[in-house]
């Protein structure tokens, strides 16, 4: 059986898109804010990322995207291992910091880190953490998706998130 499609008077017409129409509209979409981190054979890095979310429970798996352009990029792709670091809302100063154009030691040497079994630095105080090796990776436009298979994690209380919503961080309480 056939459903026939019906658009509404208002709807915008098919593959009208625009790159700043579609950045707008996904400046709505709140997302927890990460610090993702790796190291082994090709260095040390580490990003502030939203675009990161499950895939799949079995096995534990999240997906990172990261911009090919990115700094950080040729040291994820080379050591194929990242540690996904979930902030809370006081760690805003740090999420900026890894979000912008400091240098890479700098970037780690505004907190206490350890690592697990990925080599990945492991952010102490992190209201979660999913220490990851890279399992496959697919290019879409400008990034690659990243699927990362948790070997290790962690997740404590605290009394905030920090999530980005409208172009801005936001601290959620913890209910």
């Amino acid at each position: 059986m056939q459903i026939p499609q019906q658009q509404t008077p208002n709807a915008p017409p098919a593959g009208l898109v625009s790159r700043e129409a579609f950045r707008d509209a996904m400046a709505r979409l709140a997302a927890a804010v990460n610090i993702v981190t790796t190291d082994g054979p090709h260095g040390r890095a580490g990003f502030t990322a939203t675009a990161v979310c499950s895939v799949t429970d079995t096995p534990p798996t999240l997906l990172v995207c990261l911009n090919r352009a990115a700094s950080a990029y040729p040291y994820v792709k080379g050591n194929g291992a990242v540690c996904v670091n979930t902030l809370t809302a006081s760690q805003r100063a740090l999420s900026q910091c890894f979000g912008g154009k400091t240098p890479m030691d700098e970037r780690f040497a505004a907190t206490a880190w350890s690592t697990w079994l990925s080599g990945a630095p492991v952010l102490e105080d992190a209201a979660a953490v999913f220490d990851c090796r890279v399992s496959r990776s697919t290019r879409v436009g400008t990034h690659d998706i990243l699927f990362c298979e948790v070997l290790a994690l962690r997740h404590r209380e605290s009394d905030s998130a920090l999530v980005y919503f409208d172009r801005n961080y936001h601290g959620l309480p913890y209910a």
